[in-house]
């Protein structure tokens, strides 16, 4: 059984995307605007279009992130000034992607180890741009099955899909298609696991395993999938480098041709962004917002990316062309989500106020770049805050 989703404002398969996030010169060596676009053939021609999905990190919601969504709402939780400085990076894609990694339920919030969000951050997620998310987690059943259900039914009262978890076997047994442009993306959810904590029902949480996210993949394209996108909750915390089992998976999904593109989180921290078998894996996001600090956690959390999946399509087919990605560094103590390149922009016109800042900025902007990686393949963006 299949779930459709269509992108508010989006146009057919035949008439060209003609949409651009333009900003100015790049922070460092390399970095650019992200841009997205549209190319029509002639008549006689084969028609190509070119779009752009985008895919972020974990939504880990500490006890200071949502006191300040608190504040933001003179008591009521309003999360979406966190999302402002992304939000053209995210409106601006044909299709956009996150990760609700901890529990929607109403009640006195909680943080780790067992997680409470409040569910107006899936307002928040709608209101950002976001069309879907994944859901399976190593947090995904700190509420148990009532914890599910109230996390899928606040995201499908803001409009946003989502894949990985499910109330029913008949809802897990569905495959979560959603169309990018004309492009149908099937969008595919696991996690390695739940912290140890059982699941309600063997079915309420999708669970890492190679034959099983491989059958998903091809009954996806069965069902008329142009792209298979796996979101996987993976790999070892606070690591840049992925686990032997993070390659292994990849190598062997990507190899066999099960799925087009992996995007990854868990870690908390970047990691690579690799081509494989002439496919993609993002091995890790790290964190989209959170409070982890150096005070609890190892590793520069404050930093993440937003990839920029660029993708060729056809009338016969579609695939991933290059992996671009947006810096990205949570401020404390508003706990916006900045994109590194465009803020460093603005922050050279501020007072020296700002330098403290800025100088924040450029040392996440060598961090992330250092590990993702830059190739001809994939290189920073700027974004535009």
């Amino acid at each position: 059984m299949r779930v459709e989703h269509k992108r508010a404002g989006t146009v057919p398969f035949a008439v060209a995307l003609a949409l651009a996030l333009v900003a100015a010169a790049a922070p460092a060596p390399g970095g650019a605007a992200v841009a997205v676009s549209g190319t029509e053939s002639a008549p006689g021609e084969t028609a190509v279009r070119e779009l752009t999905i985008v895919a972020s990190g974990d939504l880990l919601v500490h006890q200071p992130v949502w006191a300040r969504a608190l504040a933001n709402g003179d008591g009521r939780y309003d999360f979406r000034p966190m999302f402002r400085a992304i939000r053209p990076v995210v409106r601006g894609a044909s299709l956009a992607l996150c990760h609700a990694e901890t529990p929607l339920a109403p009640g006195a919030p909680s943080g780790y180890p067992l997680f409470r969000t409040p569910p107006a951050l899936a307002r928040a997620i709608a209101w950002a741009g976001w069309d879907a998310c994944s859901t399976a987690s190593n947090h995904s059943v700190d509420q148990g099955r009532e914890g599910i259900r109230t996390t899928l039914r606040a995201l499908a009262r803001a409009g946003v899909r989502h894949t990985g978890t499910a109330r029913t076997r008949r809802e897990d047994e569905r495959i979560l298609f959603l169309d990018a442009d004309g492009v149908r993306v099937a969008f595919l959810s696991y996690t390695y696991g739940t912290n140890g904590l059982p699941l309600p029902r063997p079915w309420s949480v999708d669970v890492i395993d190679a034959r099983a996210i491989a059958r998903d993949g091809r009954r996806a394209r069965r069902r008329g999938a142009d792209l298979v996108v796996v979101n996987l909750h993976w790999g070892a915390e606070y690591v840049h480098r992925p686990t032997a089992a993070q390659r292994d998976l990849a190598n062997r999904l990507l190899r066999r041709r099960a799925v087009d593109l992996i995007v990854g989180q868990h870690a908390h921290v970047v990691q690579p962004i690799r081509r494989l078998h002439r496919r993609f894996v993002v091995y890790g996001e790290g964190n989209l917002l959170s409070a982890q600090t150096s005070a609890c956690c190892p590793g520069p959390t404050q930093d993440g990316l937003i990839a920029v999946i660029r993708v060729r399509a056809t009338e016969r087919r579609a695939r991933v062309t290059r992996v671009d990605y947006v810096p990205i560094y949570v401020r404390r103590p508003d706990f916006v989500v900045l994109p590194v390149g465009s803020h460093l922009k603005r922050l050279r016109k501020a007072s020296a106020a700002a330098g403290a800042e800025a100088a924040a900025l450029r040392a996440s902007w060598r961090r992330t770049v250092s590990v993702v990686g830059r190739s001809r393949r994939t290189r920073p963006l700027l974004g535009r805050g």
